[in-house]
């Protein structure tokens, strides 16, 4: 049983053991020499702490608002392709765990089922994230059905023009494609800043873009009047050789200010993670991996249990940081530190050695 699990890496381990080889592959691994999943590790490696003493930290609240929405903690599940590799429930287990929980689901276009039957699982919010596998007369007919659905946001996602080589699954012989509705990346392709503000401009819902990298990306889309931007490297899947999210972050806080909130995934596996995207500026972060091995490790479940344990790791941090709430954290509560550890998938916990050891 999920209750059953005292920590993460428990949790992770859960879903080695169910995975076969190839939907793993897919899930741990990054493209090519996986250089930018490791830069996303190692950002976080090399931030400390700077705590506060003698401070009352008797009452600690985790929680926060986003786009309105009450967040239990700053954590969303994050938009994942083929989660029926993961639970054959796929995104209605994930929708599920978001609603027990208390936190936004992300719904991504290339999962299964249906964006109506994910919607229909639970009352609780979603937002709704897109790939463009169409022309304009197919992305409006998508933007209403997920209005339709009830969908309380609308993402897209900006950092996948080009389908990047993800050589795990690759050796494997697996392809996520066969296990889900066809794709045609093509349209992917042809998106433009100009398309993005025809999309804002027909689905008058709360708009993200997924896949910021710059703070000159972070400008323009302020300047087409994105709710949202979400610094992202598609967790070092799509190009290889880039940056950290955590060393985007403050470049892109800077130019983006209080003209929208910001978004950060990409290595996030602790929940001290989460409190420095916080500190350094972020609003909420998303999971991605640990959302999946949760999945793959207990369904709904295994999900809840992810973010129970991330809640728990938050609240002790923050108590020996001297901090009560999330709006109390600033860069003065973080500095550069030295990194302890070769940076992986898996360095955030001391049991567990690069995935190609297990």
């Amino acid at each position: 049983m999920s209750s059953d699990f005292v920590t993460n890496e428990e949790i992770v381990q859960s879903a080695r053991r169910r995975l076969a080889q190839g939907p793993w592959d897919y899930l741990a691994g990054a493209s090519e020499s996986e250089t930018t999943m490791r830069r996303n590790r190692l950002a976080f490696d090399r931030l400390a702490f700077r705590p506060r003493v003698l401070a009352d930290v008797s009452s600690i609240d985790c929680s926060t608002t986003f786009l309105g929405h009450n967040l239990r903690i700053p954590v969303m599940l994050a938009p994942i392709g083929g989660l029926q590799n993961f639970d054959p429930e796929g995104g209605v287990a994930v929708a599920r765990a978001a609603g027990d929980f208390g936190t936004l689901h992300v719904v991504s276009s290339a999962t299964m089922p249906t964006l109506e039957e994910t919607a229909a699982a639970t009352e609780s919010p979603k937002i709704y994230q897109l790939y463009i596998r169409g022309d304009w007369e197919w992305i409006k007919d998508m933007i209403d059905r997920e209005k339709q659905a009830g969908y309380q946001g609308f993402c897209i996602t900006v950092d996948s023009a080009v389908y990047s080589r993800r050589e795990r699954p690759m050796i494997s012989r697996w392809s996520i494609d066969s296990t889900r509705n066809p794709q045609n990346r093509e349209w992917q392709a042809t998106v433009t800043w100009d398309g993005i503000t025809r999309m804002k401009e027909y689905a008058k819902q709360p708009f993200m873009l997924k896949g910021i990298a710059t703070a000159e990306d972070a400008k323009l889309a302020v300047e087409h009047g994105v709710d949202v931007i979400w610094v992202s490297n598609h967790g070092g899947r799509q190009l290889d050789h880039g940056i950290a999210t955590m060393d985007m972050l403050s470049e892109i806080t800077e130019v983006v200010g209080d003209k929208a909130a910001i978004v950060l995934d990409g290595g996030i596996l602790r929940g001290s993670d989460v409190l420095k995207a916080l500190a350094m500026g972020a609003k909420a972060v998303a999971i991605g991996k640990l959302q999946g091995w949760g999945l793959a490790a207990d369904g709904t479940d295994g999900v809840v249990r992810v973010l129970e344990i991330l809640e728990e790791e938050m609240r002790v941090a923050m108590g020996l940081m001297g901090v009560t709430s999330i709006g109390q954290l600033t860069e003065s509560h973080v500095c550069p530190a030295e990194a302890t550890t070769p940076a992986h998938e898996m360095s955030s916990w001391v049991n567990m050695p690069g995935e190609r050891l297990l």
